[in-house]
């Protein structure tokens, strides 16, 4: 008995319908890229577990950003915010603000939680007496008269500090406030500069800066 043939229309639209679900479940097999690199990996970079209750941990933390030459925001008994400042460049100004947090622990002691985020200036200069601007990140400009014309700091850049060095030396500072920590004990190395430099592609003129906490 003669096979029955199929039309070739019939044939051509069978391999288009393999090759569709192929290709959906090789698109079903990739991920996409995590944003900006963002894994949510398990490393320590942000947090550290110490044997002492939230409020002296905190207290810690207070002793440790006054040591670094920060200045103190915001203090609640858990949580501490603080600012320090750089100049990299003779026009460039940067501001690091850190927010350390301390929360309870399961079965005693406190996490510490540390973000720091770097701002990053650039001086400009302006022929008009405008006082105040607003750029496109939504700082305020900052005028400083320059010899007949206005100059203003503007932020042209902001990034969440990322560098495992700087954090590492911070929380050492911390645990070096905590109490029962040995009087004589020799102190954490101190910083050399902003934690992280001005990468590529951003306005700020950049130069080495060296990491530091």
């Amino acid at each position: 008995m003669p096979f029955a043939k199929l039309p070739c229309q019939s044939i051509a639209l069978a391999i288009v319908l393999a090759s569709s679900l192929a290709a959906c479940g090789l698109n079903r097999s990739k991920e996409p890229p995590p944003p900006l690199g963002e894994r949510y990996g398990a490393d320590d970079t942000y947090s550290r577990s110490y044997a002492v209750a939230p409020v002296p941990a905190c207290e810690a933390a207070r002793r440790a950003f006054l040591g670094q030459g920060y200045v103190i925001g915001k203090m609640t008994p858990e949580a501490v915010e603080a600012v320090k400042n750089f100049q990299p460049e003779s026009d460039v100004h940067t501001q690091l603000k850190v927010l350390a947090t301390c929360v309870p622990r399961s079965g005693g002691g406190s996490i510490v939680f540390i973000n720091a985020v770097q701002d990053r200036y650039a001086l400009k200069s302006q022929s008009n007496s405008a006082s105040v601007g607003v750029n496109m990140l939504g700082s305020v400009s900052l005028p400083l008269p320059m010899g007949g014309s206005n100059a203003n700091l503007v932020r042209v850049g902001s990034n969440t500090v990322q560098n495992q060095d700087f954090y590492r030396r911070l929380f050492d500072r911390v645990a070096f406030y905590l109490p029962g920590t040995p009087v004589d004990a020799p102190p954490p190395p101190e910083p050399e500069g902003p934690p992280d430099p001005v990468t590529q592609g951003q306005q700020a003129p950049t130069g080495p800066n060296p990491p530091g906490g």
